[in-house]
């Protein structure tokens, strides 16, 4: 796979996404959505990855859509062409919660508007004690609605603190990220490639199916009533057990060594 707007890089089961147009923060053209939307969906065909992560090139994550390369020539447009746009940014998002591998987010500046959305896609956010988040929508006139953030931002920080960072549009820094749920961890700037990559070393390390269905699970399980979701729970964990990762926890455990899990 080669791409034009952002690095792709496939080491040792770990596939990176770095953006890469560090003069302007990282921030995203019309082909960085359409070769993100094609990356993310066939990731889950690539078998040599196992885990991705996300991250930009300097001192930004990613700024949000390029105000002339996206924002003046969507005004040019109408009906139709803006829904196709919308479409495919929601599609990048779409596929990002369907792969089913782990996606660390290694946030190492300012991840605003459009680029907020791509660290809240993602599994796991690393933040840098430089980083912030700023959800700009409403600062350009437009909706809160974008790329799933009514969606998925209520459910990891609430809906009262969700209302609040979609109405006002106001950053936050990585502290206030952290306080929030927003970050699931901070560590110095310097040191946040190293954590990211221990992280993603990690996820893939473990047991790759198991994880894939939790994954899995977590999203479909926020929209179902309890009993629904206990029936899918005891039929996915019963394909579990019959998955040799389980018989090799279980060897592991009672060797007292730690396990060694199918890579395939």
């Amino acid at each position: 796979m080669t791409y034009q707007s952002f690095i792709y890089e496939v080491e040792d089961g770990i596939a990176t996404v770095r953006l890469n147009s560090p003069e302007k923060l990282n921030a995203l053209t019309f082909q960085t959505y359409e070769e993100l939307e094609k990356l993310t969906g066939e990731l889950a065909q690539e078998e040599a990855v196992k885990v991705l992560v996300l991250t930009g090139t300097g001192k930004g994550f990613c700024s949000g859509g390029s105000v002339h390369d996206i924002i003046g020539k969507l005004l040019q447009m109408k009906g139709s062409d803006l829904y196709r746009f919308t479409r495919m940014t929601c599609d990048v998002v779409k596929n990002m919660r369907n792969l089913k591998k782990p996606i660390v987010a290694a946030v190492n500046g300012i991840a605003a508007g459009a680029g907020a959305m791509l660290a809240l896609a993602s599994d796991i956010r690393l933040v840098s004690d430089q980083a912030k988040f700023a959800f700009l929508f409403v600062k350009v006139g437009l909706a809160g609605a974008d790329m799933g953030a009514l969606y998925l931002l209520p459910r990891i920080v609430g809906q009262g603190r969700a209302t609040e960072l979609l109405f006002l549009g106001d950053p936050v820094d990585a502290q206030e990220a952290y306080r929030i749920g927003l970050a699931n961890r901070v560590v110095p700037h310097e040191k946040l490639a190293e954590e990211a990559y221990a992280l993603a070393r990690r996820l893939k390390d473990g047991p790759l199916y198991a994880l894939g269905v939790t994954k899995e699970l977590l999203s479909r399980e926020m929209i179902i009533d309890l009993e629904t979701a206990l029936e899918m729970e005891a039929l996915a964990q019963a394909r579990c057990m019959e998955m040799a990762d389980f018989q090799e926890g279980y060897r592991a455990f009672v060797e007292k060594r730690p396990p060694r899990f199918n890579r395939a």
